[in-house]
């Protein structure tokens, strides 16, 4: 599949059991989510929202904010000056191999691609790399039928 046509929509190549997804989620406290709008009527700021009411740190990745769910905005991964567990992806496909790149470069232990998000070539990458890697699900939905509300 020509991942650079516009149109053409890659599926997953693979992505980790149930089971493992909700280790994961049981045991990281903090998420960057890249792209959150503040919004509340985007799919970006519903989820950030139910996840920070779950208890996780929210860390919103947005260059045109300095603050959402009262938390302090930042332009990209590498200026978030603590640690991340997963870099929640809620960009345009383009973009992703980048964001990987840099959810590489500051040591996250997952990257999760929001449903509809593929990038197969990015996701090969980060797995060498040791990360957990889920692609086209939602956090939001996953958290609750894997852990619950």
């Amino acid at each position: 599949m020509n991942s650079m046509h516009a149109d053409a929509r890659e599926i997953p190549d693979s992505n980790p059991s149930g089971e493992e997804v909700q280790k994961l989620l049981r045991e990281v406290r903090t998420i960057a989510v890249v792209g959150l709008s503040d919004r509340p009527d985007r799919d970006s700021h519903r989820v950030a929202s139910y996840l920070q009411g779950q208890g996780y740190r929210i860390v919103p990745v947005n260059p045109s904010q300095t603050e959402i769910l009262g938390e302090i905005c930042y332009p990209d991964l590498a200026s978030i000056p603590h640690p991340v567990d997963i870099v929640n992806i809620f960009r345009a496909v383009p973009v992703i191999p980048g964001i990987v790149e840099e959810a590489l470069r500051i040591g996250a232990k997952a990257v999760w691609m929001q449903l509809g998000l593929c990038h197969n070539a990015s996701a090969q990458k980060a797995r060498a790399a040791g990360l957990c890697v889920v692609q086209s699900r939602c956090l939001m939905v996953e958290h609750r039928r894997l852990i619950g509300p």
